[in-house]
């Protein structure tokens, strides 16, 4: 087991709590536009996977580069900006553009100058929501899947070969800049005060990918079908972590993927 059991049942309960509220936001922008008038990408939706696989791998270009000249600052500032915008967007679906705006910049603000489990996790869930809200229309089954496909390999050459997505992730920690769900545990007394000594987190991409597919399979299927596949997906992460040995790093995306393909499966059997 990856971790003691109730760490992985709080971080598998996040994760769906991030489906959940990510389902309702795209839901909610499926009658109506993004808040200050945000255009989604024009393309045609059978091919919607390649540009969005090529932006991912230039993103994992620029932040290793970053990681390599330890250039944190500027990293920040593109983190801010992103989970201001996504914030927005995903506020909006509950609140006025204008608060939400304000709101967006409060919370990030927070989560980069005074951090904590807490606010990090709090953002997280409604992170996605926006990010899924803006890409999901542009999406069909076929594309998606491509999506997952590529992702999953991407994933597993660059846990298990080159290794530059556990570095990474150790340096976005070490940042406190971690994208993704993160749950410190096992806590002991040092220097007068009580310190968690252990941490489970699950990257954003496991949450924002999955997201995605149970997103067009809403806008496809319905809003029981997507929370179907969330569901299993869930599951899936959840054996995962029972299975999973500690400290050991695992691609977590392609098994996640067969978990959508079964959902998916199923939902066209049934």
């Amino acid at each position: 087991m990856k971790h003691e059991f109730y760490v992985i049942l709080v971080l598998v309960l996040l994760f769906i709590g991030t489906h959940f509220i990510g389902l309702t936001i795209i839901n909610e922008y499926n009658t109506r536009v993004l808040p200050f008038n945000i255009q989604r990408m024009e393309i045609t939706q059978d091919i919607a996977y390649l540009p969005v696989f090529i932006a991912i791998l230039v993103a994992s270009i620029i932040a290793l580069i970053m990681i390599k000249f330890r250039t944190i600052f500027i990293w920040k500032i593109w983190f801010f900006l992103s989970l201001t915008f996504c914030l927005t967007i995903s506020f909006s679906s509950f609140f006025s553009q204008y608060l939400s705006l304000i709101v967006a910049v409060l919370l990030s603000l927070w989560r980069l100058t005074k951090p904590n489990f807490l606010i990090h996790n709090f953002t997280e869930l409604f992170l996605y929501g926006g990010l899924a809200a803006l890409f999901v229309p542009i999406f069909n089954i076929f594309s998606i899947s491509l999506l997952l496909i590529l992702i999953s390999i991407y994933d597993m050459i660059s846990v298990w070969k080159t290794k530059h997505m556990i570095e990474l992730a150790k340096f976005q920690n070490k940042a406190k800049i971690f994208t993704g769900l993160l749950i410190p545990y096992g806590k002991k007394k040092k220097e007068d005060k009580k310190v968690f000594t252990k941490e489970a987190i699950l990257g954003g991409g496991d949450i924002g990918f999955t997201l995605l597919f149970s997103g067009v399979i809403l806008l496809k299927y319905g809003i029981f079908s997507a929370i179907i596949t969330s569901l299993i997906t869930s599951i899936a992460l959840l054996l995962l972590f029972i299975f999973g040995e500690k400290k050991k790093f695992y691609p977590a995306m392609p098994f996640l993927s067969v978990a959508c393909f079964i959902s998916l499966g199923l939902i066209q059997l049934f």
